[in-house]
């Protein structure tokens, strides 16, 4: 099966994923746009920051490996392919780094834990 139950790694990082459900098709490559959901929580203090499923929120949409988002998303989206869902934990040093993002509630050194889902690949 193609389900993780343990985090993977990637190479020359130090983020970490599994997938938690599997997609099919197209898969997220360098340049391309992604439309996602993404909900964001602080590992330390397992808090959610940012949820595009939250009242009001859309989804997301970025360009896929050019550093248009955190270095550990970036990189650990690659390769998704549509519909599937995936966990990252990105630590500081490839997310918001040692001054965090105090406006998100994101602290100082803080490791991120994001569910992202593709929703279009374009």
């Amino acid at each position: 099966s193609l389900l993780q139950s343990e985090m993977q790694s990637l190479p020359g990082l130090k983020t970490t994923y599994r997938i938690i459900k599997a997609g099919s098709g197209a898969s997220v490559a360098k340049g391309a746009t992604v439309t996602v959901h993404a909900t964001g929580i602080v590992k330390e203090t397992n808090k959610k920051f940012w949820s595009t499923k939250d009242p009001g929120q859309e989804p997301f949409k970025y360009q896929a490996g050019v550093g248009g988002v955190i270095t550990g998303w970036d990189q650990g989206c690659l390769g998704m392919q549509l519909g599937e869902e995936r966990e990252l934990i990105i630590p500081a040093t490839e997310g918001y780094g040692a001054g965090g993002f105090p406006a998100w509630g994101i602290p100082p050194g803080g490791t991120l834990n994001f569910t992202i889902e593709v929703l279009k690949i374009a």
